[in-house]
């Protein structure tokens, strides 16, 4: 499927730098009938294409995409991205969103897991697993409803239970990961000591994760900017 912020936001950096399509049809690589198609729509590029116009016009591959309002985001460099051995369903900008929201979450995760081994409660590290597979199985259960014909019969949660269920489930599992990470004792349990924690900031978790804080810093603006509330600059 074709994505129309993209077209929109190619346009408009090409516009704002007053170039016109064929100069910047010649930066880039293509012919001007093809970034044409590209800013029009009506054509789907490449991974490459998306990272050599965001290097171009200094933007991020996620502004690029859509998928934030910060310019300067984390930029994706073409050795982040997969290689050609994964197949087809890469080529296109609806798989590319796929494939950089996947590498976002996983970087991310990378750090979650490292953070919750640094904490050494094994309660924890069960609470946090469980909400996050609570919100897989959401997800992948949306996808299977996609198609109406696809049996039923490998969940045990009913299609008018799941949701309410899986959120009920998650709400706990969340709230009990919070007081544990508190301190807080759970189902006898005991909780992460006082000062057992992990002591981080922007710069340690950089420091200590250079291939992986960017995407965590970007998943963190996303997520907020969903939620509506930006930071004070």
């Amino acid at each position: 499927m074709i994505n129309q912020s993209f077209s929109r936001i190619l346009t408009l950096l090409r516009k704002e730098q007053g170039l016109s399509q064929k100069a910047a049809a010649q930066q880039l690589g293509v012919s001007q009938a093809l970034l044409s198609h590209y800013e029009k729509g009506i054509r789907e590029c490449g991974l490459d294409f998306v990272v050599k116009a965001a290097d171009f016009y200094h933007v991020s591959c996620d502004y690029l995409l859509g998928r934030t309002p910060d310019r300067s985001g984390a930029t994706i460099s073409v050795e982040e991205l997969p290689d050609g051995n994964e197949g087809k369903e890469n080529r296109g900008i609806g798989s590319l969103v796929a494939v950089l929201n996947k590498k976002l979450l996983s970087n991310s995760l990378h750090i979650v897991f490292s953070l919750l081994q640094q904490c050494r409660n094994k309660a924890l590290v069960n609470e946090v697993s469980a909400a996050l597979d609570l919100s897989v199985y959401k997800a992948f259960r949306t996808l299977y409803s996609a198609n109406g014909k696809n049996a039923q019969n490998l969940f045990a949660a009913s299609p008018r239970l799941y949701q309410g269920l899986a959120d009920s489930a998650r709400s706990a599992a969340e709230a009990k990961a919070a007081a544990l990470a508190a301190g807080e004792t759970v189902e006898n349990e005991k909780g992460v000591g006082r000062e057992d924690g992990p002591a981080l900031t922007q710069e340690s978790l950089s420091a200590d994760y250079p291939q992986f804080a960017s995407s965590l810093f970007n998943l963190i603006q996303n997520s907020e900017t969903r939620m509506g509330v930006r930071r004070k600059r």
